[in-house]
């Protein structure tokens, strides 16, 4: 009888091992035609054939896939009319799979098992009809996961509260479901693009989140805290509105009677210069005026210490007042580290930029306005010229004209679904030459100033419509507070200040170096973040080093930067000069002007036929923009 059970379990072992080995034995081809076999209207996967490979080395033989070393670590199903069901348990067979896009489709039903694919880094599944409620241990184990997109489906129910426990979440992009209840908390410093805006979220803001800007939680009514309006004044106002109501309309009626009473008494209406700035009640009035300025709006209730006027720096533009401008139609293009941007149209059809800035406020008015004053004389083809300010002791605003383009951080970084074009590599060279012919000219023009620029990053290098950079944030360490300077300016991250607690006129140089290597590989600059005067030596350029010897290789450019096959000489030429720019030590960092000359000298071609082939026709490959830069990521290592 023991002979016969031990036979028996024997032979369960071997039909067990024998059917673990099959399975695992499943070719990339036979597992994508299995998942294929779940989808509805999937003509445009007509290529998918059992009788060839998905994949010949890093090129794709089939539409969709993304290939590495001759495996499938990507599907990119994108806008294909997909319906049914989304296999996971076919998918999970893919050893290598490390991102998928499913954007743009008509899947519907809830959210497939998706922790059953662990070993995912960014899944997006935006624009589709998916719906329900989502469990809240959804994403459990998913540690290796660091992008995901579900805006706008039919998402119910709460936000899964497994979504707060990945560690390497770096984007969350939520907006335009049904999610309703409170916010998870969201413990994670990793944490820099988020959206959770139009939902029916409610209650308070915590964690991390609260360092995000309003934008992100826009149309939920019933959340508060930080940066929305604090949770207590939230309750007071709903618990007192019908007595706010009334004292309004009090307070609107004696307003009315006094100005009919002057109006009689002096026989004339009021001059645009006798008017006091606009109060916060008549710009939440005016429909997308200025009043989404971050709860505040723009100073109002007293009149400033200028009358309520702007001061114009140059004298060929056309004027118009604060007035025009807080009245101007407007739209809120961002929150940064210093304060809110807006772009306003003002009269005679002049779009303007309005930043607002509260870091400014020990700053004296004389020695404010003299170094407006300063910049208004600066004029060159990579400079956003300053037009104009408004001086008050809590708050300032530099008004600027409008560049109807992106930043540079943007293309390089940004959500891959706003349609913006790959950056090819004459159009970087294009950038880098203009950002360092700038960085010059401030060195020349502003010779007393140790850091001309102090805040160059790629979020401060727009691009017209030519996609010629114009600098912006140039030349403010002096009027910012020297605390928040600390915290918040480029400069202040250098290695000379975490070495020594100082900065020098060849700071400058190491932040064109960072952003030079930036915008040859694709990779976001960590030490970006990293505290003034804290944190390791890992930074961007560390990275560089580590995997580029001196050799030709490709694994350290964009795997999105086409267009540069003959141009091996000149790329690794202007890779060595960014390395040459942030050396660690200052004594072996170029300067200014031996920088800017050797940029000058390369050129966007050199002349080699060989060089690159497959390079390039892998940067065409994922120079569509519709999955995340972990693609590249993934395959830079």
């Amino acid at each position: 009888m023991a002979h016969s059970s031990l036979s028996r379990s024997l032979v369960l072992h071997m039909i067990i091992i024998l059917y673990t080995v099959t399975s695992s034995s499943l070719s990339d081809s036979e597992i994508l035609v299995q998942f294929k076999d779940s989808l509805v209207k999937a003509d445009a996967l007509s290529d998918w054939s059992p009788s060839t490979s998905p994949c010949n080395g890093d090129k794709e033989n089939w539409k969709g896939v993304l290939c590495d070393n001759g495996k499938v670590w990507g599907l990119k199903l994108e806008n294909m009319g997909l319906k049914g069901v989304i296999d996971v348990e076919t998918l999970k067979e893919l050893s290598t799979l490390r991102t998928i896009s499913f954007m743009k489709n008509n899947f519907d039903g809830s959210l497939p098992n998706l922790k059953k694919l662990g070993a995912l880094k960014s899944i997006y599944l935006s624009d589709n009809n998916f719906s329900g409620e989502i469990p809240g241990n959804a994403f459990d184990g998913m540690v290796s996961l660091k992008k995901l997109h579900l805006e706008r489906n039919r998402f119910t129910g709460q936000i899964p509260e497994s979504l707060g426990m990945l560690p390497k979440l770096t984007e969350l992009m939520l907006e335009d479901n049904e999610f309703r209840g409170e916010i998870p908390e969201f413990r994670q410093d990793r944490l820099k693009m988020v959206n959770m805006s139009n939902n029916d979220l409610e209650g308070p803001i915590l964690g991390s989140l609260s360092k995000l800007n309003v934008s992100s939680f826009s149309g939920n009514k019933d959340l508060c805290g930080h940066p929305l309006e604090s949770c207590a004044a939230s309750r007071k106002l709903s618990v007192g509105t019908i007595l706010v109501v009334v004292v309004v309309v009090v307070v609107a009626l004696a307003a009315i009677v006094a100005v009919f009473i002057i109006l009689r008494r002096q026989g004339q209406r009021p001059q645009p210069e006798e008017t006091s700035l606009p109060s916060q009640a008549h710009k939440k009035a005016a429909s997308a005026d200025l009043d989404k300025m971050e709860q505040g709006g723009l100073p109002d209730g007293k009149r400033s210490e200028q009358g309520g006027k702007l001061s114009f720096l140059r004298d060929e533009r056309d004027k118009f007042e604060l007035a025009d401008l807080l009245r101007a139609s407007a739209e809120i293009l961002g929150s940064g580290v210093f304060g809110s941007t807006y772009k306003a149209a003002v009269m005679m059809g002049s779009v303007m930029v309005v930043k607002r800035h509260r870091k400014m406020n020990n700053v004296g008015k004389e020695e404010f306005q003299e170094h407006m004053r300063r910049l208004g004389r600066l004029s060159h083809p990579n400079l956003l010229p300053l037009v104009a300010y408004y001086y008050r002791k809590e708050e300032k605003l530099l008004v600027s004209d409008y560049v109807d383009n992106v930043t540079v951080a943007v293309h390089l970084h940004g959500n891959h679904s706003s349609g913006q074009p790959s950056l090819d590599w004459p159009t970087r060279l294009k950038i880098i030459k203009g950002v360092a012919r700038g960085l010059s000219y401030l060195y020349n023009e502003l010779p007393s100033l140790i850091v001309p620029h102090g805040h160059l990053k790629a979020s401060n290098v727009l691009l017209d419509e030519s996609f010629n950079p114009i600098l912006t944030d140039y030349g403010l360490i002096p009027v910012v507070n020297h605390e928040h300077a600390q915290d918040l300016m480029i400069a202040y991250k250098s290695p000379e200040y975490k070495q020594h607690g100082r900065i020098t006129k060849k700071t400058d140089v190491w932040s064109l170096g960072i952003l030079i290597l930036e915008i040859l590989t694709g990779k976001f600059p960590s030490n970006y973040f990293r505290p003034a005067g804290k944190g390791d030596d890992t930074d961007l350029g560390s990275w560089v080093i580590s995997i580029f010897q001196g050799e030709t290789t490709s694994e350290v450019f964009d795997k999105e930067m086409g267009g540069v096959k003959n141009s091996e000489g000149e790329m690794v030429k202007l890779l060595k000069i960014g390395l040459s720019c942030c050396e660690s030590e200052m004594e072996k960092r170029l300067d200014i002007k031996e920088a800017v000359e050797r940029i000058e000298e390369v050129r966007d071609r050199d002349g080699d036929e060989e060089f690159y082939s497959s390079y390039t026709s892998e940067g065409d490959m994922r120079s569509s923009r519709g999955l995340s830069d972990d693609f590249s990521l993934s395959m830079n290592g």
